[in-house]
């Protein structure tokens, strides 16, 4: 098995109000030390089209964007082993701190899971009686094959939050 992992620090300020959360950064996002770095996952396309925003390339706008519209992104695996990119692949994982981080950002009104192994995994960090709401999304890895605009729809979620 490789070497363990590592995800970044979370995206957020105290104006933040969604939390997105995904699994742990692929070989490509760990390689460019991006969140969501491989050319060909959906996330920054979605978060650029659903706020009309100009796409780019360059991380920090892209972080910039996310801040001013108040969305916070982590992951909720903290380290793991892992070969290649595959969630399935995730072995020996230990959790983010998911709760210290919506203690001391208070202004966190839902959760979105980008992925079923974030959502998962969040499930059993989260007490059931949570009182902010966690919802499901389909990923945006390239390796989740139901199409974009499936995965747009669904995404717009996020805005009711906003």
């Amino acid at each position: 098995m490789q070497n363990r992992i590592s995800s970044f620090p979370p995206v957020i300020n105290e104006e933040s109000k969604i939390l997105i959360l995904g699994s742990v950064p692929g070989v490509k996002s760990l390689e460019k030390q991006e969140y969501y770095g491989h050319p060909q996952n959906k996330f920054w396309k979605i978060i650029f089209e659903l706020f009309n925003e100009d796409f780019t390339e360059n991380y920090k706008e892209k972080i910039k964007i996310l801040k001013k519209n108040n969305i916070a992104v982590w992951d909720v695996i903290d380290t793991c082993e892992r070969k290649g990119s595959l969630d399935s692949e995730i072995r020996n994982e230990e959790a983010n701190d998911i709760r210290n981080l919506l203690e001391t950002h208070p202004n966190i009104q839902a959760i979105f899971c980008n992925g079923g192994k974030s959502y998962k995994n969040l499930k059993k960090i989260l007490d059931k009686n949570s009182e902010i709401p966690v919802y499901l999304l389909p990923s945006t890895s390239p390796l989740h094959t139901i199409s974009y605009e499936r995965k747009l729809e669904d995404w717009k979620i996020i805005k009711t939050y906003l």
